[in-house]
């Protein structure tokens, strides 16, 4: 059975998208620790990032660093914390996440977030992509 992830990308379920290549999709956290949290996944379906073969695994950090940098850009924080944790989708994601605190980085708060405001923000991001 497909991964959440796996039917976000191909489009079974909405998604608001952030950025895609041949390899990668990048889109926003429906429940985020702060606004702009996004979530960086490769398209072939992989549990553990360390089970990812050496050229997808370099792959997936450069575009999260690309994607990084957009939302860096677009969402006034302190920096762009990145975490690798995996436990709840069994399909490798890296989360990159607007930190203002450390508050942020706990996954223990999360910002409730309308449609409207999750489409706003996603343009920001998109807007910011080189």
């Amino acid at each position: 059975m497909a991964s959440i992830f796996t039917r976000i990308i191909q489009g079974e379920i909405p998604s608001f998208k952030i950025a895609e290549d041949e390899n990668f999709y990048a889109f926003l956290d429906i429940n985020p620790n702060a606004p702009g949290h996004t979530l960086c996944v490769p398209k072939k379906e992989v549990d553990k990032i360390l089970d990812l073969d050496q050229d997808t695994y370099a792959g997936l950090m450069a575009f999260a660093r690309k994607v990084g940098l957009a939302l860096e850009a677009a969402i006034a924080c302190e920096r762009v914390g990145i975490s690798v944790i995996g436990l709840e989708v069994p399909h490798v994601h890296i989360h990159l996440i607007p930190l203002r605190s450390m508050a942020d980085a706990t996954f223990s708060s999360k910002v409730a977030l309308s449609p409207a405001e999750f489409e706003e923000i996603a343009q920001k991001i998109r807007a910011k992509l080189r």
